[in-house]
């Protein structure tokens, strides 16, 4: 094959690949954008049927925080007995048993917001065994008192859960 031949076929050659992958190139982006134009007016469509459930679902882990926030628990939730032991367990299942009853609430509202719901619930629950862990607790009674005193100088984690779940809903509308 000598040279002009050579020249000739690479003359057709290239603008036919450069053509061919501009053509792959815009068929490309004109599907992804037909696809993305699909999934925004599928998300238009289901946002009013989807925003009363994710309401409802903010409205539980409201009222699920403020259950499991230890100045309403400890009036809520008497002590059995007088064995400080016995009581803190007692107040670990209610917490635990409220979580259980509001865990399928994450999928309605976002991963951080379930994460900070957990935080607060696992450190109210690290308040209650280091209460009951306190030498100057003896009895189930000191262990409220305890709690409650603890809270008088600081905001408690359910506060904190309460304020970042009414700031994402803020953002709803």
């Amino acid at each position: 094959m000598d040279s002009t031949q050579l020249i000739t076929l690479l003359s057709y050659t290239i603008p036919s690949i450069i053509t061919g992958a501009v053509a792959s190139y815009l068929f490309d982006a004109h599907f992804k954008d037909q696809q993305n134009t699909r999934r925004w007016l599928l998300e238009k469509e289901n946002k009013p049927a989807i925003l009363p459930l994710r309401l409802q679902a903010y409205e539980r882990m409201i009222l699920f925080t403020e259950r499991i926030n230890p100045s309403q628990l400890l009036v809520r939730v008497q002590p059995i007995s007088t064995d400080k032991i016995d009581y803190q367990n007692y107040l670990i299942a209610q917490i635990e048993q409220e979580f259980e009853h509001n865990l399928t609430q994450q999928i309605y509202i976002s991963a951080k917001c379930w994460s900070i719901i957990l935080t607060a619930k696992n450190a109210t629950i690290q308040m209650i065994r280091l209460g009951a862990q306190d030498e100057k607790t003896t009895d189930a009674n000191n262990l409220r008192a305890y709690i409650l005193s603890n809270l008088l100088d600081k905001s408690t984690p359910s506060n904190t859960a309460i304020a970042f779940i009414k700031g994402e809903v803020s953002e709803l509308w």
